[in-house]
């Protein structure tokens, strides 16, 4: 089912106060991990937060999102899904790297927010033929994301149509393979919020095959 753009406000208001505190606090963990840890380094890269939460706020404030669930793909510290919580979404994040999934959960924990992270695959299972098509034509050199980890969403009992919001930062190559998982399983209606290096965000509504408009 086809994809339509959305416009959302560049939102450079002044971030709250207790923004400012989170995000001061998960920017240093997550330069203490990539100093500490230089081998998952190469597998960890975080987007910038401060752009995200903002268009994460101009979602919420144009009333875009059908729903106030919103899970976070390859979530790394979990920056993205804490910040959708902190504006009252309903947030979850799937992330592969067992080290970066107890990081958020104490990251989350220590402000007291209600996120679940598990650790396992944002693949949905019966997808993997896609997920190997989509890097297979595209030569994307990122294939450690094709793996037999455990099906995120049956951690989460919950299944990737049951989202309202999906939040995905692609590495080169994979931004081919985020679309067709989304546009292929997900709801109708739900938001694609993608961030793409340097500091740009791109918003996207799946529809069904019958509707013309955003």
């Amino acid at each position: 089912m086809p994809l339509v753009e959305i416009e959302i406000s560049n939102n450079d208001s002044i971030l709250p106060d207790e923004i400012v505190a989170f995000l001061r606090e998960a920017d240093l963990r997550v330069s203490q991990f990539l100093q500490n840890s230089p081998r998952r380094a190469t597998s960890f890269v975080p987007c910038d937060f401060k752009t995200v939460y903002h268009a994460l706020q101009a979602i919420t404030d144009a009333n875009l999102a059908s729903g106030t669930s919103l899970c976070e793909w390859g979530s790394g510290f979990g920056v993205v899904a804490s910040l959708a919580a902190m504006l009252e979404f309903m947030a979850c994040g799937i992330e592969i790297e067992k080290d970066l999934v107890d990081a958020s959960r104490r990251l989350a924990d220590d402000f007291g927010l209600p996120v679940e992270f598990v650790q396992g695959s944002f693949i949905p299972s019966g997808a993997e033929s896609c997920a190997e098509e989509a890097y297979a034509d595209n030569n994307a050199e990122y294939s450690w994301l094709i793996t037999d980890a455990d099906d995120g969403y049956e951690e989460l009992q919950l299944d990737l149509d049951d989202f309202d919001v999906i939040f995905a930062y692609p590495w080169p190559g994979e931004e081919y393979l985020i679309t067709s998982l989304f546009e292929k399983y997900a709801a109708e209606g739900a938001l694609l919020l993608t961030y793409d290096y340097p500091e740009t965000v791109r918003l996207r509504r799946k529809l069904s095959e019958q509707s013309g408009a955003p």
